[in-house]
């Protein structure tokens, strides 16, 4: 009887040793797929940008209330998806000439179903006058997987600030 026991506990831990680097790898392919899909949003919001179509920019983010921004212009704050298109329709009719955009320092960590990034954008904008203003700005992500689909579901855009001018550094160097 303890013969026994002692083969099926050997045979229970050869077992459950074999599993676990499957399942770890596993679940390290499906966080690598998630990370992939991540990147691909992050690059549909860039095209989305560089074409100035807000309704291609809102279609990485959350429908409905969802939806949370802390944006770099007023108002403090964006609650829900019509909102937050409103903005970029805006910024798009603010600045309705050439546009330069990147994404740099891109970071994304995912954790199951919720994952969160951050990343430093620098823009160039060009204003009805031919004016031009240059933005670099740190944005921090908290994605979700909605039906299959990750988006955005919480964003914080913001600028670094001088303490002592108390300006804004709108040219942000590392």
């Amino acid at each position: 009887m303890l013969r026994i026991s002692n083969i099926i506990c050997g045979a229970l831990i050869i077992v459950s040793v074999i599993s676990v680097p499957k399942l770890s790898a596993a679940a390290s392919a499906t966080a690598s797929d998630d990370k992939a899909s991540i990147e691909a949003l992050e690059t549909r919001f860039h095209d989305a940008f560089i074409a100035k179509d807000p309704n291609a920019v809102m279609e990485v983010y959350a429908p409905g209330t969802q939806l949370f921004v802390f944006d770099v212009s007023p108002p403090r704050q964006h609650v829900g998806w019509r909102d937050y298109k409103k903005d970029w329709q805006e910024l798009f009719a603010t600045f309705p000439g050439p546009v330069t955009f990147s994404i740099s320092d891109l970071d994304i960590t995912v954790v199951g179903s919720v994952a969160y990034s951050h990343s430093v954008q620098a823009t160039q904008v060009t204003g009805k006058d031919g004016s031009k203003m240059d933005l670099v700005v740190r944005v921090t992500d908290v994605y979700r997987r909605l039906k299959g689909k990750w988006l955005i579901v919480q964003e914080h855009v913001s600028v670094p600030v001088d303490l002592a001018t108390q300006k804004p550094d709108l040219l942000s160097k590392p």
